[in-house]
């Protein structure tokens, strides 16, 4: 059993390698590697419980907007998205074993609105990322950033994500007002302070799926307030068999475009918080099954999934650590959860298809925030570990200082990799001054030596690895 040392002292220190636990078996890091379809197989049924489904649901609050945004400015094909959406949740379950979410790429998604980017550009900044990513995960480079990275500067990702997460949530209900009227009495502050209350009346039990509660009353003041609205029976969905049909092959124009416009930003969030954030709180939250949920298949499955979906007009997808946070939070513990939601995903497209658009614009924003608001409160909790096992007062202000400034800097800046370069500049720097600076280059050296000769085991964790009973 191996524990990490969270502390910016030992960032630089040479780490021991240690193998991936294999449970009788070899393990490669070929994501389409990890399914089983042995024993695991014959629990999920047990696992299929209210608290699952109502944790399923947990990253609503950032799946819904930016798919309804998008889809309104025929920007991306809802059909398409919610039928690669499905199976990639359901592949994500059966790869990983763990509630690994599948959520848009937020900063293409952002910059697709602002800029008004057509479908083909959307789709060409997906696979962009995608690229990118597939490439660092396959030649292991994101596993080298990972390990490189101090436990303070991913901590301060997580914080700083999180209360991103939290500003987002204020966005979304800034135009929801207190007063009840007949126009707003499905969507009004009042809703949002009772789901508020809800929520956290329930905070240290599963027992009550309140995710799960929220949606369908939001779904329910959804449809009641399409039939109510003049006109708004004009957008009731259609059943019929829908299915993804391929797009028109970008044109490399419209690939540059978006490559720099938009793909250039999503990559630093996508690397740092949808693959090695999210590896580090796997590893707090599924200690036992971190093993499946390495960096390289994270960045792989990311590249995998943008590679193919997006040819169809899918919007681009990642998987996230406020997703996993979120849907954690509200009851998620299985992979149970995010394989129903992939299957509701896939009923959903084949059956409603883009004409489910009409009806998602009419969910209330004031429940969306507050699961939004909950999941980046979540996310921001994991930051609380920064100084686990770490007892110098010196040490520990350290830490609390690169964690501080890179979130700092990623919450003023919007912008993971700023966040990130901050943090790993002032780490060092706090570093040279407490060790001096000949100590920093020695270790610098220990690692060129160490890493050329045993690359292959490197381990995904940055701080140094203690073997117990060693």
């Amino acid at each position: 059993m191996a524990s990490k040392q969270s502390s910016t002292a030992n960032f630089l220190a040479p780490a021991v390698a240690v193998p991936e636990p294999t449970n009788g078996t070899t393990t490669n890091t070929t994501p389409l590697a990890s399914f089983s379809f042995g024993a695991r197989s014959r629990i999920l049924w047990q696992n299929f419980t209210l608290q699952e489904l109502s944790g399923s649901l947990g990253d609503l609050g950032t799946l819904l907007p930016i798919l309804i945004s998008l889809s309104l400015t025929n920007q991306i094909n809802l059909t398409s998205s919610l039928w690669f959406g499905g199976i990639w949740n359901i592949l994500s379950g059966l790869m990983f074993q763990v509630p690994m979410c599948v959520q848009p790429m937020k900063a293409i998604a952002a910059v697709a609105l602002a800029s008004k980017m057509s479908l083909p550009e959307v789709m060409s900044a997906g696979m962009g990322v995608a690229a990118v990513v597939f490439l660092l995960g396959v030649t292991r480079t994101i596993h080298l950033v990972s390990y490189l990275t101090p436990p303070s500067i991913i901590k301060g990702i997580q914080l700083g994500t999180g209360i991103t997460l939290i500003l987002k949530a204020y966005d979304l209900i800034s135009s929801v007002f207190w007063p009840i009227t007949l126009t707003t009495w499905s969507d009004n502050l009042v809703w949002a302070l009772f789901a508020f209350m809800f929520v956290f009346s329930w905070y240290y039990t599963t027992r009550v799926p309140t995710a799960f509660t929220l949606f369908l009353i939001g779904l329910v003041f959804s449809i009641a307030n399409m039939l109510t609205t003049p006109g708004g029976t004009a957008g009731v969905p259609s059943i019929g068999f829908n299915y993804p049909t391929p797009i028109r092959v970008p044109t490399p124009e419209e690939f540059g475009m978006a490559f720099t416009s938009a793909s250039l930003g999503q990559i630093p969030l996508t690397t740092l918080n949808s693959v090695i954030a999210l590896h580090w709180l796997v590893e707090d939250l599924f200690p036992k099954m971190a093993h499946r949920s390495s960096t390289t298949k994270i960045a792989m499955s990311i590249g995998i999934m943008n590679m193919i979906g997006c040819w169809f007009g899918s919007i681009p997808y990642c998987h996230g650590s406020g997703g996993l946070a979120g849907q954690y939070r509200f009851g998620a513990r299985t992979e149970v959860s995010i394989i129903f939601l992939g299957l509701l995903k896939l009923l959903v497209g084949v059956l409603f298809g883009s004409s489910l658009i009409g009806l998602l614009q009419f969910f209330p924003r004031s429940i969306l925030a507050v699961m939004l608001f909950v999941s980046g409160a979540e996310l921001a909790m994991a930051s609380r570990s920064v100084n686990l096992d770490v007892d110098k007062d010196e040490i520990q202000r350290e830490n609390y200082l690169v964690m501080l400034v890179t979130m700092g800097m990623l919450v003023a800046f919007k912008n993971d990799g700023i966040g990130f370069v901050a943090g790993c500049v002032a780490a060092v720097l706090l570093f040279w001054q407490r060790v001096g600076w000949r100590e920093v280059m020695t270790r610098l050296k220990m690692w060129k030596r160490w890493g050329k000769n045993d690359k292959e085991e490197m381990p995904a964790a940055a701080p140094e690895i203690v073997i117990e009973g060693v």
